[in-house]
């Protein structure tokens, strides 16, 4: 006796969402044999079925141990039937139930062949595997050091296109220069401003309350004279060029390596190191300092505030205090310094452009591992500035 069981699947399923013109249906024959109908239109444009509703009626009791397909009223197909008929032989294959695909279109059929008779290459598969804690350590500690060494690598370039500059061989535009001089230099003004005078307030307010305790305010005035020409006015105007001046450094040339313009200017036979890079790794190194100048001018200008309006001290007694705590040495010394700091922004920026990825998301990443490796290369600068400094007694 023939024992069936039809259920018609158009719309849900079980819960499963079909794609419209698709349609499943099962018949069960003999309690064994279970009987998977296809009809309609199967194409990819109106979205994948589900295997779940196969899935359900292999669980359902009594367990089928073959399954037949039957897609003799399908009217059209394409990869969304290959993917579905291949998803449901290996449900089967792993209930251990046997696939009668011969009612398949020819097409179909093949291609389900096809894919079983060639197996799958060992090590295919993508897998997951977890490192331990030594591993990640170690991969960072490399990545570190290969960053260290680009580093290093493209400052050796950029030294022998100075080279070449000082001896009037480079090629490059002075227009470009003068650009990149206005860029980092006049442009950069407001801003630095605005940070160092307020460095100098935060400064002069942090000794204030602690100098006042023991009746001696008028020294306010060397903390911040001492603090802004040494490190501070040197340190401060570096970070502001570096998030503003070296993000800019690598947009640019990660834009340019994006539209193949560097690509371009090495075919022509001209220098991307000579024509890009150097102009504005000179434009940084003659800035710099005179921002430094600035920012130490400026920020002992905001120190004089709060000694003039908290300390009740006069304009002329403050900057006298300030002038003589000050030598020489330190004004000069921070002055090298932010020198110093300019070709590390330059560098940093335009080995960041350059090593800029072909897409447009790339050129933003760029831009903030330029701000980064920027400070971070600053930062170690300033502390082996101030090892040697205390040996040589600045």
């Amino acid at each position: 006796m023939l024992a069936q069981m039809t259920s018609e699947l158009r719309g849900v399923r079980g819960g499963h969402e079909l794609p419209e013109a698709s349609r499943l249906s099962f018949e069960r024959r003999d309690d064994s044999t279970l009987v998977i109908h296809l009809s309609g239109e199967w194409r990819l444009h109106r979205g994948l079925v589900p295997v779940a509703p196969v899935e359900h009626e292999l669980a359902a009791a009594p367990h089928p141990t073959k399954v037949v397909f039957d897609a003799h009223d399908m009217r059209e197909w394409d990869s969304s039937l290959v993917a579905f008929v291949s998803a449901a032989v290996d449900l089967c294959a792993r209930r251990g139930a046997k696939v009668d695909t011969s009612g398949l279109p020819s097409g179909v059929d093949r291609l389900i062949k096809l894919a079983e008779a060639v197996p799958e290459r060992k090590g295919a598969r993508t897998e997951v595997i977890e490192e331990g804690l030594l591993v990640e350590v170690g991969d960072e500690a490399i990545e570190v050091a290969e960053g260290g060494y680009q580093f290093l690598d493209f400052l050796g370039e950029v030294t022998i296109a100075m080279a070449r500059f000082l001896t009037g061989r480079a090629r490059f535009r002075f227009s470009d220069l003068a650009l990149h001089i206005q860029q980092c230099g006049a442009d950069a003004f407001p801003i630095v401003t605005l940070i160092s005078f307020l460095v100098g307030i935060i400064l002069a307010f942090m000794g204030a309350v602690q100098l006042q305790q023991f009746g001696a305010a008028i020294y306010v005035a060397d903390l911040v004279g001492i603090a802004m020409v040494r490190d501070m006015g040197a340190m401060m105007t570096a970070i502001i060029m570096a998030g503003r001046t070296g993000a800019a450094f690598a947009a640019a040339l990660g834009t340019m390596k994006v539209t193949q313009e560097i690509d371009a200017l090495t075919t022509m036979g001209i220098s991307p190191m000579e024509f890009l890079v150097l102009p504005r790794v000179i434009a940084l190194i003659l800035m710099m300092p005179l921002l430094c100048a600035f920012a130490d001018f400026v920020g002992i200008l905001g120190g004089a505030t709060v000694g003039v309006t908290m300390l009740n001290l006069s304009f002329g007694t403050y900057m006298r205090e300030t002038y003589h705590a000050l030598a020489l040495g330190g004004v000069m010394g921070g002055l090298f310094k932010s020198a110093t700091y300019g070709i590390i922004i330059a560098i940093s920026g335009c080995l960041r452009g350059f090593q800029c990825g072909n897409s447009s998301s790339a050129v933003g990443d760029a831009a903030t591992s330029a701000v980064v490796t920027g400070i971070i290369y600053i930062v170690i600068a300033c502390g082996v500035f101030a090892f040697v400094f205390n040996i040589l007694g600045f």
